[in-house]
C-alpha cells in the first residue's frame, strides 16, 4: 500500500472465485453522498464486475450505501459508476476482456490522495477443482507456519 492510500473496501471474494491475470488502476465518478459513504466504509463489491459500454467503461453491480445524513438527494445505492481510464487502455481491456472466459472485476477501493480509486483485475474464472486446490495449499501454509512457530518458542 502507497502513502496516502486508505483502503475502503476489498472483494476477498474476487480472489477465491477467480485468477487475477493482471491489476489496473482507475478512477471513478462519484456524486458528493456517495464520498461521504465510502469514508464511512459503507460499500459492497462483492457482486461487481466492469463492464464497457459505448466506448467506456462502467463499475456495475457494486453497492454505496445511502449517506445517513443525505437528503432526498442521495444516491441510488446500486447505480452504475463511470471508470475513468484512457482511451488506449480501456480499448486494451476491452478487447482482452471479450476473451473467452476473461471478466473485469473490482479487487478493492481506496482513496489516494482524497481522490476515491478502484483496484480492477483482469481475471479467468477458477474451475471448483481450482478452489479446492487453493484451498488445501492455504491449509499446508497455515499448518508449516503453525509449526514453525512452536518449533521457535522452545
Amino acid at each position: 500500500m502507497a502513502q496516502g492510500e486508505h483502503t475502503i473496501a476489498t472483494n476477498r471474494r474476487a480472489f477465491h472465485e477467480y485468477h487475477i491475470l493482471e491489476r489496473i488502476e482507475a478512477g471513478l465518478v462519484l456524486t458528493g453522498t456517495e464520498v461521504k459513504s465510502l469514508r464511512a466504509g459503507k460499500v459492497t463489491l462483492r457482486d461487481a464486475y466492469a463492464a464497457e459500454r459505448r466506448g467506456e467503461l462502467w463499475l456495475v453491480g457494486a453497492r454505496i450505501e445511502p449517506y445517513e445524513q443525505g437528503n432526498r438527494a442521495n444516491h441510488d445505492p446500486l447505480r452504475e459508476r463511470k471508470l475513468l481510464l484512457g482511451r488506449a487502455e480501456i480499448d486494451r481491456l476491452a478487447s482482452r476482456a471479450a476473451e473467452r472466459g476473461l471478466t473485469i472485476v473490482p479487487l478493492r477501493l481506496y482513496f489516494r490522495r482524497g481522490l476515491a480509486k478502484v483496484e480492477l483485475g483482469l481475471a479467468r474464472g477458477k474451475e471448483g477443482l481450482d478452489k479446492r486446490q487453493a484451498i488445501a495449499e492455504r491449509d499446508v501454509r497455515r499448518e508449516i507456519d503453525r509449526e514453525l512457530r512452536a518449533r521457535s518458542g522452545r
